[in-house]
């Protein structure tokens, strides 16, 4: 079954508030192997001219999963999640995470479409402070094997 093309557009709201602490950013940088100390001691990251420790640029993947798997999960989009492979990620910042920033994550279906017998969804995901400020957007390319209409 094809990816319900109805979705193309389809903003969803914003899921719970999520805060970035020290120590979530410090497991996130020993899990992509990174000892920068900016990732985990707050002087070094204030003497970097970071209010706090800061997040790895890739960090926003754990904030734009959780919001996005509701996206993914919504029976109407289709989307047979067995047979799908990540294709592209990246990021788009305002400003850098740092811990004590609490976020929110609003995701879009910003295309869908078919590469021969594969189908592409594309998803942004807006992730803002509590008070409105963006701080990053992540784009993500998901392939569907085998699912072109």
């Amino acid at each position: 079954m094809a990816i319900n093309r109805d979705y193309l557009g389809k903003t969803f709201p914003p899921g719970e508030p999520y805060e970035v602490s020290r120590v979530k950013l410090a497991e996130f940088a020993d899990a992509i192997g990174d000892p920068n100390p900016v990732y985990r001691d707050r002087t070094a990251a204030q003497a970097a001219g970071f209010p706090d420790v800061v997040a790895p640029p890739t960090f926003p993947i754990v904030i734009s999963m959780t919001g996005s798997s509701r996206a993914l999960a919504d029976p109407g989009l289709q989307l047979n999640y067995a047979m799908v492979v990540h294709g592209e990620q990246r990021f788009e910042y305002s400003r850098p995470l740092v811990a004590g920033d609490v976020v929110t994550a609003q995701v879009t279906i910003a295309d869908i479409r078919d590469v021969g017998r594969n189908s592409m969804l594309t998803t942004t995901t807006e992730i803002r402070t509590l008070n409105g400020e963006h701080v990053c957007t992540a784009h993500s390319t998901l392939v569907e094997r085998g699912g072109a209409a």
